[in-house]
């Protein structure tokens, strides 16, 4: 809303200089000269209550009337109103009952019509009036004396009432009555604060003179939600009954009344409401204590003319952000609307919703398991695929050990010659058997080959995982068909996995069938190992040397245990010397091929196979699963339902406010 608009509208409600107060009330009409003025504003916010706008959290200007129990709540409404309300011993509002007055000069005789239950509305007349509220109540929260939260709209299209909308309430009571619940305070104080807790709501505090205003429960529960009492407006009842300090009570304000206090006379008796007038200018003319009350302060007209002012400036402020809130609840509604799935009605529709699905579905893990974007999921790191596979991987890597594996309690050298000792032939002496390097190859893979088998399965069991969360979030609008998914995920995830293992189980094959590599390393490897072969041979065969020899490759070895070795010593430095080089390759060969496996498996699942398996599990046996997409969704269709309703509701408050808006802009510029 513009800030012209916004200021158009101030101007339309009140002058700022206090002119509205200063309208003169003209015989039994207490309606404020403005009357004219805030009538549509007050038809509108009318309009958007029946229309239950708060039921989106939209909260509306009201004046809500709250008082103790027999504090005079009812009498200061009929005064206002001139009719009669239900009246007797104990609670006679048991729910809550919006009174809508309009002023209609050119009205012969009243005009009452009550609207309750969902829109139904029922004529009456001042007559029968408290009857009706009263069979009405009764309906709503039983003929007992229980009480409900449903409200009862009264509209009163009157001759010379104020225009104004209120709200009554139960009156607040502590202890149950017979025939009343036990929690009866409780559920009165809930409903109560429900109503007076909005920043946009006035809370009209129902006092009588004869009590000590601080010791007031509704003082208590007005200031429990208004601590400065800047939207709180007090009326002393029963002025007439405890006249003595009344004038310093209302002076002094110990309980912050931030609105002011409106001192009344309601009617007694057999009075009509025009001799109840009456009456009270008398007195609070006349009386010697009453009369020192400024007269801004005392009479139905001035509590009417407040009212009226106070009900004007609060649309005022409330009215711009009741505009942006309609707009903006209605276009979060229309974009949750539009991202829902369309209806499906057909097996073709069906089709073509598993084929979206399935796109989202391969879209959205090609984005989080290839190519490492995460803007959908930036919080969650265990949507960030790439990054979790590369660190099982480098946990892999590094769990491989980087050394030729050997038992600890082992000798140096010790294991090659108990190899050599065995795969001797009739040969020459310083001949190296081939059959003794695969011997001592085979035992060392056959250590690391479970390793292998623990990353495939630990990088399918977390795939899994993460296809299976995000199958479920792309067809969260189709439970029915999400047992189906999951299974054709479980069936590709095993084909994933005894895929994996044979690969894994002919990695290490390959490595124990043959000793093969073209990586240049190996021989430098070997060369600087090699290097230290005479030193080696020297500690063996001389005995006087120190036995501990510092080798490359080996580090610092005890040799003592190999003097009187040296001929076998030799050949088993020698086949050390090249298994230590050659590791290197096993490992770089089962790091690199089992990592570009994975990655080829995940990239081929993304691209294809999940498409092929959740086509194949649901497009499979005559379209059977996707036929259970047509049947209804115990979720989507109430919710699309709901957000349709909410939308229509909010076009047509927003066309409400619409026209208050231009009105109120046109007003602005005459």
């Amino acid at each position: 809303m513009s800030k012209k608009k916004s200021k158009n509208l101030q101007m339309v409600l009140s002058d700022g200089n206090g002119a509205a107060a200063a309208s003169v009330v003209t015989g039994s009409a207490i309606a404020a000269s403005y009357n004219d003025q805030i009538r549509p504003l007050l038809d509108a916010v009318d309009r958007l209550r029946h229309l239950k706008v708060t039921q989106e959290g939209i909260q509306l200007p009201t004046i809500v009337v709250v008082g103790d129990q027999s504090s005079g709540k009812s009498s200061v409404l009929e005064s206002l109103a001139g009719i009669s309300l239900p009246r007797g011993q104990g609670i006679c509002t048991r729910v809550p009952l919006v009174m809508r007055l309009q002023d209609d000069p050119s009205a012969d005789s009243p005009v009452l019509q009550l609207e309750y239950s969902n829109g139904r509305a029922v004529a009456t007349t001042e007559a029968k009036v408290a009857d009706a509220i009263n069979a009405a109540t009764a309906e709503i929260a039983g003929s007992g004396k229980g009480i409900s939260d449903a409200p009862i709209t009264l509209v009163v299209r009157k001759r010379g009432v104020p225009d104004l909308t209120l709200v009554d309430l139960p009156g607040i009571t502590r202890v149950p009555v017979q025939g009343q619940p036990d929690d009866i305070y409780d559920q009165i104080a809930r409903i109560i604060k429900e109503y007076i807790a909005p920043k946009e709501s006035i809370i009209l505090n129902v006092l009588t003179a004869t009590v000590d205003f601080p010791t007031c429960e509704s003082i208590r529960m007005s200031q429990q939600v208004d601590r400065t009492g800047e939207r709180t407006l007090a009326v002393v009842t029963k002025v007439d009954k405890a006249p003595e300090g009344l004038l310093e009570k209302v002076t002094m304000d110990d309980v912050n009344i931030g609105l002011g206090y409106v001192c009344v006379r309601n009617r007694i008796g057999e009075e009509t409401y025009d001799q109840a007038r009456v009456e009270e200018e008398k007195l609070f003319k006349y009386h010697p204590l009453l009369s020192k009350i400024d007269k801004d302060m005392v009479g139905i007209p001035v509590l009417a003319q407040r009212l009226m002012q106070i009900q004007a400036t609060i649309i005022a402020k409330c009215l711009p952000d009741i505009v942006r809130q309609i707009n903006d609840r209605l276009s979060r509604n229309s974009t949750e609307l539009e991202q829902m799935p369309p209806d499906v009605t057909s097996v073709a529709d069906a089709v073509k919703e598993f084929i979206r699905i399935v796109k989202q579905v391969c879209g959205s893990l090609e984005k989080i398991l290839v190519r490492g974007e995460f803007d959908d999921f930036p919080d969650d790191g265990h949507f960030h695929g790439t990054a979790r596979v590369a660190e099982m991987l480098n946990r892999y890597a590094k769990k491989l050990p980087a050394d030729v594996p050997r038992r600890a309690n082992d000798l140096f050298l010790m294991e090659e010659i108990r190899v050599l000792e065995e795969t001797k032939g009739i040969n020459l002496p310083n001949f190296l058997p081939r059959s003794a390097f695969l011997v001592l190859l085979k035992k060392k893979v056959d250590t690391v080959t479970q390793i292998p088998h623990e990353l495939a399965n630990q990088v399918w069991e977390y795939v899994e995982d993460l296809v299976l969360k995000i199958v479920q979030q792309h067809t969260d609008n189709f439970p029915q068909v999400q047992s189906s998914c999951r299974r054709a995920v479980q069936i590709l995830m095993e084909k994933a996995r005894a895929r994996s293992a044979q690969h894994v189980k002919e990695l290490i094959e390959m490595e124990q069938v043959a000793d093969y590599t073209s990586n240049p390393d190996y021989m430098k490897t070997w060369y600087e190992i090699m290097e230290g072969h005479d030193s080696f041979m020297e500690a063996v065969a001389d005995g006087s040397k120190p036995a501990i020899v510092n080798l490359a490759g080996f580090g610092e070895v005890d040799v003592s245990h190999l003097r009187g070795k040296a001929d076998i010593a030799g050949q088993a430095f020698d086949l050390s010397a090249r298994l230590t080089a050659y590791w290197k390759s096993i490992v770089l060969r089962l790091v690199d091929g089992l990592a570009l496996h994975v990655l080829l498996g995940v990239k081929r699942l993304v691209e294809s196979d999940l498409e092929a398996e959740l086509a194949n599990e649901l497009l499979g046996n005559k379209l059977a699963g996707v036929e259970r997409m047509l049947l209804p969704s115990p979720g989507t269709a109430p919710k699309r339902e709901r957000i349709k309703k909410s939308i229509e509701l909010l076009r047509q408050s927003k066309e409400v406010v619409a026209n208050i808006m231009d009105r109120i802009s046109a007003a602005g510029e005459v």
